[in-house]
């Protein structure tokens, strides 16, 4: 990329653009041999406000280009205050685009429709709204996902319900022009998720993986109508007669700095999935103006891709896309041996973009410095008793401006396998049976990173395995006409 911030929290490994804000993944489809990933992007600033569509895509998930701007406001129309969330899919060669429109004078954002005959360089806006009114009985409408199910497309559009409930509304098409309501296709009251969050009262981002069988999966993000955006879940289940008939949710993930997960249905059968992965800087709340991203002039990254599936008893199991295993560069650390209470074992130093696999028992963890004395560390640290993994982030930075906290992870009593992908300012942590938790973390203490084997106090010798690689950046490529690159 031509140029990036020098901000030493800047990822080298996600998406994003070098400067201004960044939240929800759209659009997400593979089209003429690219797979294409447009973004939520204000332009103009590190803040949340004056929504676009940004533009990312490559032939291999390695290799990138940042394209001029797809989608923005049209000053008097329908979107005058942004283009926010939707979908994209692909159609008689075409890339057609679904979002959510954002006017002044309405409580809810219509579906408006916009075309590509380009590979998205370019999108003509059609006049009308694909879907102009939100259904009698929401109090909230908007992010539309459509996809192709057979002969026609269907579409659902997050909601809330005068009722207090929670909802993915539908609607269906045989030419994506003319929609016709289908009512609810998932509604619940409040659901207590693990960590304490719980499935709120609103739902943005509803998306829908069918996975074949009969078996599927509605996934959504949660909206507190207070506080804003929240956590994300899943629902596993079925369709019967018109409705999704689901279980108990499930927490998609389970850190702190992960929403607005989107889908992608790569052409080798891969279900892929990207999400907004936010700062935890000094703002008061998710979209708040932070003094800290303003110094900084930039907001918000993109997750790795992850691979999605379905697991026999229903659990919707995340891997990092098999791709991320190529930018492996020089391996750093391979290790195995016991490490006791009080008597850390040294493993070796790592870089600030790195690929760290582990395998833990009980009371085991590893232990990541970022300064000279040892006081700055994140911890991932496996619970003796309930054998979770918990990941604490309340020692990772010296700033006093950065957010604290520790999260669980699920995972089996006995010894576990771990994946942890860190860089710079962000740790996406994996199980083997297919779990994740994502935070962002921000050390400032300058010295060269370095691992440590650790041990819960009161355990006996826990025995260990690591192994960590450096890993080299992807490599993007700037596009934009330098009248954007300026921003």
């Amino acid at each position: 990329m031509s140029t990036r911030a020098r901000d030493p929290h800047f990822p080298a490994l996600h998406l994003r653009p070098p400067r201004n804000w960044l939240n929800d993944p759209n659009g997400l489809v593979f089209h003429d041999g690219h797979y294409h990933v447009f973004f939520q992007y204000n332009p103009g600033s590190a803040r949340h406000a004056d929504m676009h569509w940004g533009h990312f895509r490559s032939p291999d998930l390695l290799t990138w280009e940042l394209l001029p701007m797809a989608l923005a406001p049209t000053p008097g129309g329908d979107d005058t205050e942004g283009v926010w969330s939707g979908n994209a899919v692909e159609t008689d060669g075409e890339l057609v685009a679904f979002y959510s429109a954002r006017h002044p004078e309405r409580w809810y954002q219509p579906v408006a429709r916009a075309s590509s005959g380009d590979g998205g360089l370019t999108f003509t806006k059609q006049k009308r709204l694909a879907v102009a009114e939100p259904p009698p009985g929401t109090t909230m409408f908007r992010d539309p996902y459509v996809w192709r199910d057979g002969e026609r497309w269907r579409m659902l559009v997050g909601a809330a319900l005068e009722d207090g409930r929670g909802a993915a509304v539908q609607y269906s098409s045989t030419d994506m022009a003319e929609w016709e309501y289908g009512g609810v296709f998932l509604a619940r009251a409040p659901e207590p998720l693990p960590g304490g969050a719980d499935t709120e009262e609103g739902w943005e981002c509803a998306q829908y993986a069918d996975f074949g069988d009969g078996r599927g999966a509605v996934l959504v993000s949660a909206w507190d109508p207070e506080e804003g955006a929240s956590c994300t879940a899943v629902w596993p289940g079925h369709e019967r007669d018109g409705a999704f008939v689901a279980g108990a949710p499930q927490r998609l993930d389970h850190g702190p700095d992960f929403y607005a997960p989107a889908l992608l249905h790569a052409p080798d059968g891969r279900r892929l999935l990207w999400a907004w992965l936010w700062e935890a800087r000094d703002e008061v709340r998710i979209g708040a103006p932070s003094a800290w991203t303003d110094e900084v002039g930039w907001a918000g990254m993109l997750s790795l891709p992850r691979e999605v599936t379905l697991g026999r008893d229903g659990a919707l199991l995340q891997r990092p896309a098999r791709e991320i295993a190529q930018l492996r560069r020089d391996r750093r650390v391979r290790a195995a041996g016991e490490a006791g209470a009080g008597r850390p074992v040294e493993l070796g130093e790592v870089g600030r973009a790195c690929d760290i696999t582990a395998r833990l028992g009980p009371g085991g963890g590893l232990r990541l410095i970022t300064d000279a004395s040892g006081g700055e560390h994140l911890d991932i640290v496996r619970d003796p008793a309930t054998g979770e993994v918990v990941v604490d982030r309340s020692r990772a930075s010296l700033d006093p401006r950065a957010k604290q906290g520790s999260w669980r992870l699920p995972a089996p009593l006995g010894p576990a396998e771990l994946r942890v992908v860190l860089d710079h300012s962000v740790a996406e942590v994996f199980t083997a049976e297919g779990q994740a938790l994502t935070l962002r973390l921000y050390p400032v203490g300058g010295a060269p990173w370095r691992l440590q084997a650790t041990a819960a106090g009161g355990t006996t010798p826990v025995a260990y395995e690591v192994e960590a690689w450096d890993l080299r950046g992807l490599r993007i490529v700037d596009k934009r006409p330098p009248s954007e690159r300026a921003f």
